[in-house]
């Protein structure tokens, strides 16, 4: 099974979602995104893929979001696109695509329902919280 990651290493989220498609056996193409942004015909493939608006993929943290005024909602989707074709770290990460389909795995354990083995067994985060078996339970 193929899969790819758009990662950013500077994320902990990213990080983590990285580390349970390892420790679920498989080595993911990993795409780090800001510094090999997606086409635009491939961003909109990914938004599509996932079921999500443009809007739901843009990140506001550490980003220009707020300067550019991307709350507002005069932005049509074709425009917002083209903000994070100029800004890619506007694109939400990580974004994981299988088989099984693509999502924005935010929080990270849902990347198990992309996984063709997602019984991982139990997965520390690094904030420490414990992600284990099948289906991402958490535990205390």
């Amino acid at each position: 099974m193929t899969i790819t990651i758009y990662h950013n290493p500077k994320c902990g989220t990213s990080r983590n979602t990285l580390a349970m498609i390892r420790q679920a056996g498989e080595e993911p193409e990993v795409i780090e995104y800001l510094k090999t942004p997606p086409s635009r015909e491939k961003l909109v493939e990914l938004i599509a893929a996932m079921g999500i608006s443009p809007r739901e993929l843009l990140r506001e943290k550490g980003t220009p979001y707020h300067e550019l005024g991307l709350g507002e909602d005069r932005w049509s989707d074709d425009e917002l696109v083209e903000f994070m074709m100029a800004h890619p770290i506007l694109i939400n990460r990580p974004i994981v695509l299988t088989e099984k389909g693509a999502a924005l795995c935010r929080p990270s354990e849902r990347v198990l329902e992309l996984l063709p083995n997602a019984d991982i067994g139990a997965f520390t985060k690094e904030d420490g919280e414990v992600v284990s078996g099948q289906g991402g339970r958490r535990t205390s």
